[in-house]
Formats: C-alpha cells, sequence, structure tokens
C-alpha cells in the first residue's frame, strides 16, 4: 500500500510535523511512505525523517533554487491541484483544514482521503461543505473528534487516533537533575512570560534549580527582557532550537507547560516518553487531555500563577513523588508509542477500503 502524507511545511519546527514525521516512519516498515511538503523552505527537515520515507515539495522556496511557477499564493494553489490531480496512491492524509478542502476538491476519488486535525478550524464554511466528501476525519484525541463530530454532523466520520511518539526506546530521565524544562515554539499563545515570572517564586526558595527552555520564536526578545527584569539571568537559560528535545527533556526532572491554546501537546508527550513528570494548567485541549493529577504530572488552575510555581516547588521538595509521577508519565507514553499508532491507522485504512 502507497501511503502520502501532505503538509503544508515538512521542514518547519511544529509539534504536527513531528507526529506525522513519527507516523510515517512506522508506516514505512511495512508500506510504501511518501511526504509532500506545500512548501519546501530548507535543505533538511527540522526533524529526522526515518528510512524509508521519501520526501518531495510541489514548491521549493529556498534561496537560489529555479521556480517553475512564480511566487504568490494563487500559482501555489495552481502547483497543489496539478499535484492533487496527478497523485498516485492508496491513502492521502493531510494535515490543516486549508490542505484537507483542496484534497477534497481535487483528489482522485479511488484514493481514500483523509483529514488529519488538531485543531478546530478557522473558517468551518468550506470545511462544512467539502469535508462530506472525504473519507475519514481523524482528530487526536476523544474531545477534539466530538467537537469535530458536532461540526460535521452530515459526515464523514470522525475517529481518534492519538499522536505518534518517536521510536523506543526513548532516552530516559534519571530524575537527579534540578532542572525544570519547557520547550516549544516562543509565540504569545505558550505564555512562557507566565512560566518565567512562576519560576521566580521558585528561585527565590530554591536557588539551586534552573529553568531550560527550548525553541524560538518571535516572543524571544520579552521574554529575555522579562529575565532581566526579574533578575534571573542565573536561573533562567534561552537554549535555542533542537531536533532532539526528548534527549534535552531526558535532563530534566520537571517539564512545564504554560500553553492556553488548544495545541496538541506533543512536547507533553515527549517528557512523558522520557519519564519526566509535567506541571500544566488546565484546560480542554491540550496538555490537559494527556496530565492526571497524582498519576503523571500535576495540573493547576488555568492563569494562576503562584499555583504554578506552589506545584514546581511540591515536585522539587517530594522526590519520591516526582518519580512516583515519572512512571505514570512513563506508562501513558507507551500508549502513544509510534508502532502502536502505526498500527491503528492501519486498521483504519483496512475499515475504510
Amino acid at each position: 500500500m502507497k501511503v502520502t502524507f501532505l503538509l503544508s511545511s515538512a521542514y518547519a519546527m511544529r509539534g504536527d510535523v513531528r507526529s506525522a514525521l513519527n507516523l510515517a516512519g512506522a508506516l514505512a516498515q511495512r508500506h510504501e511512505v511518501e511526504v509532500i511538503s506545500l512548501r519546501r523552505q530548507k535543505e533538511k527537515p527540522f526533524f529526522p525523517v526515518a528510512a524509508g520515507v521519501t520526501m518531495r515539495s510541489v514548491i521549493d522556496v529556498r534561496p537560489g533554487v529555479r521556480r517553475l511557477f512564480p511566487q504568490g499564493q494563487v500559482r501555489t494553489e495552481v502547483a497543489l491541484w496539478r499535484m492533487l490531480r496527478s497523485l498516485r496512491s492508496d491513502v492521502l492524509v493531510t494535515a490543516r483544514p486549508g490542505l484537507s478542502v483542496q484534497a477534497a476538491r481535487h483528489a482522485p476519488r479511488e484514493i481514500l482521503r483523509i483529514a488529519r486535525e488538531w485543531g478546530r478550524p478557522a473558517v468551518p464554511g468550506p470545511v462544512k461543505k467539502l469535508y462530506p466528501r472525504l473519507d475519514a476525519v481523524v482528530a487526536a484525541t476523544e474531545p477534539a473528534r466530538e467537537e469535530w463530530a458536532r461540526l460535521l454532523d452530515s459526515g464523514p466520520h470522525v475517529h481518534a487516533i492519538p499522536d505518534a511518539l518517536p521510536g523506543s526506546p526513548w532516552p530516559r530521565s534519571r530524575m537527579d537533575n534540578r532542572i525544570v524544562a519547557a520547550g516549544g515554539r516562543w509565540v504569545a499563545a505558550k505564555s512562557y512570560d507566565r512560566l518565567i515570572r512562576a519560576f521566580a517564586v521558585v528561585s527565590a526558595e530554591r536557588p539551586d534549580w534552573r529553568l531550560r527552555l527550548y525553541g524560538s520564536g518571535p516572543e524571544e526578545r520579552r521574554l529575555r527582557a522579562l529575565v532581566d527584569e526579574l533578575g534571573l539571568h542565573n536561573h533562567v537559560y534561552f537554549m535555542g532550537t533542537t531536533p532532539d528535545l526528548t534527549g534535552e527533556f531526558a535532563k530534566a526532572s520537571i517539564v512545564a507547560n504554560t500553553s492556553h491554546t488548544a495545541d496538541l501537546g506533543m512536547t507533553v508527550l515527549e517528557a512523558m516518553g522520557c519519564g519526566v513528570p509535567v506541571v500544566a494548567f488546565e484546560g480542554t485541549h491540550g496538555p490537559a487531555e494527556f496530565v492526571a493529577t497524582g498519576y503523571n504530572g500535576v495540573l493547576v488552575p488555568e492563569a494562576d500563577e503562584r499555583a504554578f510555581a506552589g506545584a514546581m516547588l511540591a515536585l522539587i521538595g517530594d522526590e519520591r513523588r516526582r518519580r512516583s509521577l515519572a512512571a505514570g508519565a512513563l506508562d501513558t507514553a507507551i500508549r502513544h508509542a509510534a508502532d502502536e499508532v502505526g498500527e491503528q491507522w492501519e486498521k483504519l485504512f483496512a475499515g475504510l477500503r
């Protein structure tokens, strides 16, 4: 069976890209798998691509590359339509509603067309109109599945399959480093400013602990200014980007997530794969769908920075509890291993065919 994944950019540092590449690698063990990137802006993908997965792009925007089409959104859409109409595959999995709408319009009907969704569409009109042409929609969690089912009351059927972690064995935290870690894009929605302010309370009581921030983004200057303002330059470290976030999380004893968006929580799962408990804010989406207080981490009331600091301090002061939560975190991650998730997708393919 040939399985094709269509991503906006397979070269970006995003959790949905990471999840799709992990799944592609698992399926490539038994199928022919390709990943098509609508745009290619870098020489190599940020995240590793498994052997057996082929890569190609619709539009190559790397500097110095001769383009078949002039730049512009209209020309990109024309190139996408041509690619979809000529696609020869058994299964097409599209990530993000914009690509899924185009697949519904232009991909051959004999191909199984599946939309892989993480959040709700910004403009639901085209989705409600064109998604009934698709064969299935797959959400990452049960609450997300229920939301999509309500939106698509006239079809297609919506399934829930979790995101895939990289193939094991995963690096394992020894839980003895005095480090709190956080990772992802430095954007306003991730609320790293709340984490920094909470850690100011932590460092006042436990100056021997450090906060490491992994990633990059437009908020970096403001976050660095906040660190200087709070006098935390010896306690908070900006570590930059890394394709091996799990390896870095394995050096920590706590992973913090202050995001208030409906994201898919890949950093939370990657932390749990290393056997590290997670402290996160409560909510209906993202981290709260994976973190269970007392089992694999701690959920804190939304926007309560003092409570977030208190939760971190409680774990810092109780090594036995940290290790107990670490065991629950690892058990949670096992259910998201790429091989197990890949088998769920294969059962879906078989059922749809």
